[in-house]
This record gives structure tokens, sequence and C-alpha cells, in this order.
């Protein structure tokens, strides 16, 4: 801990306590506030304060994925598990408060790339929020979860925690990497992806309102997190977060020795493939697992079920650009509201379609809710 200066809260799976986090739902909708005054280009009725407004953040493109934003409400058609909705509130070039969370994927597998991430984050950060208005937090995770910087609008503060990142050192008293259990995780493996959404989205984005998105720089991997992937997806779409996934990966990182090479596992050196205990786990394990999950896979789902996008690093497509590309989504977002009749706000999930009636252009938007249980 002191030697990565680390003086934020540490986010650690230490107890089996912390999963009564599970258990708390929490409303997608909120309740329309006399505080909110809608701009130019809203069309807004008044609602009671006891009314329920599910909102509904998207961005349209046309069939060249250019990023379409002179629509109006009568160009949309809404509608929740099957049954057409009355869009109330509509938003254009919406400029409701933003939060955004940025989780960094520093396990061993990222140790090459952490340098040009630390750079593009930065300049994303600066160029997006706006001063006294936009807020954000930064998270690194490998075989634990840190916040590195609370929710804060200084940029100061953001650049200084960034600062911070950086990969596990190798441990050479835990067996070069091999072995189960906390020690092996330190040793040079062990990725917590989806454990570092989860508490993202029900620790912090939860309790924000108005926009809200995370922000994924990993290659995807994940081999040491408690709750599943469903369970992270699940976490996001209670606290009404996008997702944004960049994948970025080194090819030949499983090839270092903290992962690989006679006697080792292909994840963090577990040997025999296994995956080792989670820190504090007490006795329980993992099941085995022969590769690594396909990491694309993984991050186009998290995206597509919570409303985000998904980009992958390439020559082609720099990390720069890619920020750039969600900079400038961040900023075109339809906002739209509706009130769902008693009869379709039952608890649990409820699947939302929401097209245009161009039938050429493409909405981006999350998939569902869930309704207070």
């Amino acid at each position: 801990m002191a030697a990565r200066s680390r003086v934020a809260l540490l986010l650690r799976w230490l107890a089996p306590a912390l999963f009564l986090l599970l258990a708390g739902p929490a409303l997608p909708s909120q309740q329309a506030s006399p505080s909110q005054e809608p701009s130019s280009s809203q069309e807004t009725p008044t609602f009671s304060s006891d009314v329920k407004v599910v909102n509904v953040l998207a961005t349209v493109r046309d069939k060249h994925g250019q990023i379409v934003n002179n629509l109006t409400k009568d160009d949309f058609k809404l509608e929740q598990d099957g049954h057409p909705q009355v869009i109330h509130y509509f938003a254009k070039d919406t400029d409701l408060p933003l939060t955004l969370g940025l989780l960094v994927d520093t396990s061993m597998s990222q140790r090459r790339l952490i340098d040009q991430e630390r750079t593009a984050s930065y300049g994303f950060l600066n160029d997006l929020m706006r001063v006294d208005k936009d807020k954000a937090f930064v998270i690194h995770f490998d075989f634990e979860i840190e916040l590195l910087q609370d929710l804060t609008t200084s940029h100061q503060k953001l650049e200084a925690a960034l600062e911070k990142l950086d990969t596990p050192q190798f441990n050479q008293a835990s067996g070069g990497g091999g072995g189960s259990g906390g020690g092996g995780h330190r040793g040079g493996g062990g990725t917590t992806l989806y454990d570092a959404i989860f508490l993202a989205s029900d620790e912090l984005m939860r309790k924000q309102e108005g926009r809200k998105a995370l922000i994924l720089l990993t290659d995807g991997v994940d081999n040491a997190s408690k709750v599943s992937l469903d369970r992270a997806i699940e976490s996001a779409q209670k606290a009404n977060t996008l997702v944004y996934s960049i994948l970025y990966a080194d090819p030949d990182a499983y090839g270092h020795p903290s992962f690989g090479g006679p006697g080792m596992g292909r994840h963090g050196g577990m040997g025999g493939g296994g995956m080792g205990r989670y820190p504090g786990g007490g006795g329980g394990g993992y099941p085995q697992q022969q590769s690594h999950p396909d990491g694309k896979k993984v991050l186009q789902r998290i995206s597509k079920e919570t409303g985000g996008r998904f980009f992958e690093v390439s020559k082609k497509q720099p990390i720069n650009e890619i920020y750039t590309q969600i900079e400038e989504e961040l900023r075109n977002q339809y906002n739209l509201g509706y009130t769902p009749d008693k009869a379709d706000a039952t608890p649990g999930y409820h699947r939302i379609t929401l097209t245009t009636t161009n039938k050429d252009y493409i909405v981006q938007t999350r998939e569902g809710y869930y309704a207070g249980e």
C-alpha cells in the first residue's frame, strides 16, 4: 500500500458481509423535480411529485455511422415489454450534469499499456468535464480494487489519481507468481473486472442523478471476481449507468513469465490453469479454466446491454481517437422520459425498445431497466 502512495479508499473484498450490497434494489427512474429546468429544446409537461419517470438516454447514428442530432420527439417510438409508451419528456443536446467513472485495468497483462492509457485518459477527462458541473472518479483494478480518486470536479485531483496507476509489483516471495490464494494473485495474476463494475455501479453511481457513464480500459479478461458477469451488468443497469468499453490488449501479455512458463497456468501463474482462491475467500475456489475468456465478447456484451458502446484500440483507431468519439457521443445524447402505466410498472426487469421513424437510423440505448421490488 505505502509503496504505491495509496491515500484513497481501498475497495477490497475482504469479508462476505460485502455481499449484503447485492440485496438492495434501486429504482432506475427518478422523481421529476421542479429544480430540473428544461432547456429551450425540451418539451416537458409538469409532473406531480409522486410520478416516477423512466429516463432513457440514446445516441442515434445514420447508416454511415455519423451521429444524428436533429431529431424531435415525434421521430422516436418507444416500447416497454412490447407495449407502446408515450414520451412525455424529451431533451436534445441535454445539458444535464455528467458523472463519469474511469475503471483502469492494472493487471500484469496491461503493464506495457498503462502510460498511454494514463495520458489519453487525462486528456479525455480534461476536455469533456465542465467546471463545477461534471464530476468523475478513478478506480484501478487487478487482484484488488482501489478507488484512487472519489467523485470530484477537480482536474488536478484526477490527474494526480491517474499518476498513481501502476501494475502490481512482482513479488518473488510469492513463489514467482505461482501458487494459489491471495499470494498467488500478488505474484502477478488476478483481474477483478466484474467486481470493479459492480462496486463502481452499486457504491458510487447508484447514488448519483443525471447522466452517468463508466469507461472501462481493459483487455476484458476476468479471472478473480466474486460476482458473475451477469451480476456486474445488472448492477450497472440498476444504477442507470452506460458502460463504454475500450478493449486495449497487449497480444504478447500472456507470454510474460508472470503468466506462463514451465509448471504455471495461463492466468497469473496459477498452477494447472486453476483460478485459485479470491482474497479473503476462506477456502472457496474457482472452477478450472484451461484458457482465458474472450475479452472482446465480454466487453461487447457489457456495453450493449447497458446502452454504452464497444471500442477496440488498433493502429487505425488509437486510444485518443476513441476518446474523441466517446466525448462526441456524450455531448450529443437524447434524453427521453416516460411514465409507464401501473400494470407495466411491476417490480423486476423491463425491456425497452427505442427506434426512430427512419429505418436507416441506428439507436444506441440500454436494453431495459429494473423497477423497484
